[in-house]
């Protein structure tokens, strides 16, 4: 292509392109892009995403040059404009470009009795859409907001009760029968919870590809996968994603509260009630702990628009310890990265020993 005919030339993004809100990682603020056809995506700088926001077949360069330099303060070259053409369409990202070759598939790794991952659903998407449907009207706002404030209260009147809680969760301990059903309803307490990360992925466009069981023992995890999560323009929406699982859990417990409220003090069944109630509040919280692979980790990442966190912040640590050698590289972190990861790393080290203490305080409590 001539100089003359690449500044005429106006090119437009193939539809279905997804791009992403900008994330940060590690010292770069970056966007995603994904092959509508393909799936591949990589990522972008601000510069870059910049322009094929607006690569919508009625710009030419010239016409892009003076919103360009507005932003960011230099005139668009035709280099970099030549460049970013040459990687979309050798991608196949602009209208008219062939699809790129698809990359080989790496052997998935057999399953075995210590590691491993099953799906559970033999169509996850269309599932959670049928899901959905039946659902809907219970997402609305004016069902959805009573709900929130009576799980709010109820945590409140957990906190309130707590020492007769405890005591009942003791009791429960020494209830074998019982403490199987309590088990047994926890157990099922998971699925429903990955089935809602579904539902609202379903609610807010996303797409389930995947809903099973990883396993490395001796620790068993269901997971829901979401293939287009990062994607999707509204940080609510992917607050409300991750969050679904354990809000759905609270809202199970709603009920059993109640029942157990309305109970006299010495009816047998308060003891199995309170054991439910304190598991299932466990349960449902432990998942909203800033962790990997937790729900919390992934929500405070989505809140901070931050991605690999915790990665991301055992490196800006690693750089830390080497001092002088680490100079040039640590530069390159901006003030909010540098503010973020060392939150992050201090904020962890708290919720660990924290969570380690209450654990140990329970453990003793039950067994007094």
């Amino acid at each position: 292509m001539t100089a003359t005919a690449a500044r005429a030339y106006r090119p437009a993004l193939r539809p279905g392109v997804l791009l992403s809100p900008p994330l940060l990682r590690g010292p770069r603020t970056v966007h995603l892009v994904r092959h509508p056809v393909t799936g591949d995506a990589f990522e972008v700088g601000v510069k870059e995403h910049f322009l094929m926001a607006r690569l919508d077949g009625t710009r030419t360069l010239d016409e892009l040059a003076p919103a360009y330099a507005q932003e960011f303060g230099r005139r668009l070259g035709e280099g970099h404009w030549n460049r970013l053409l040459g990687l979309l369409g050798t991608r196949g990202l602009l209208v008219g470009a062939p699809d790129p070759a698809p990359r080989p598939v790496a052997p998935a790794r057999p399953n075995s009795l210590w590691r491993g991952t099953r799906p559970m659903v033999a169509d996850a998407d269309a599932t959670t859409a049928r899901l959905h449907r039946l659902l809907r009207p219970l997402l609305h706002p004016a069902v959805q907001l009573p709900l929130l404030a009576a799980v709010l209260l109820f945590l409140g009147g957990l906190a309130w009760q707590s020492g007769t809680l405890l005591d009942g969760t003791a009791e429960l301990v020494r209830q074998p029968i019982a403490l199987t059903g309590v088990a047994l309803f926890l157990w099922a307490a998971i699925t429903l919870h990955e089935l809602a990360h579904g539902v609202a992925a379903q609610h807010y466009g996303g797409h389930v590809t995947e809903i099973g069981l990883r396993w490395r023992l001796p620790t068993a995890l269901l997971y829901c996968t979401v293939d287009n999560y990062l994607f999707l323009p509204s940080r609510r929406a992917k607050l409300v994603i991750a969050g679904a699982g354990a809000y759905l859990n609270m809202l199970l417990l709603l009920p059993f509260g109640v029942w157990w409220w309305l109970l006299p003090a010495d009816a047998p069944e308060r003891s199995p009630l309170a054991g439910l109630l304190v598991l299932g509040t466990i349960q449902a919280l432990s998942n909203l702990v800033p962790l990997p692979p937790l729900d919390g980790y992934r929500m405070l990442g989505h809140a901070l628009g931050a991605d690999h966190l915790a990665p991301e912040t055992r490196a800006y640590l690693s750089l830390r310890r080497h001092g002088d050698e680490a100079a040039e590289a640590l530069a390159g972190y901006s003030a909010r990265a540098r503010r973020i990861y060392t939150a992050y790393a201090l904020g962890s080290t708290l919720v660990v020993l924290v969570a380690a203490a209450a654990t140990i305080a329970l453990v003793l409590h039950l067994l007094g």
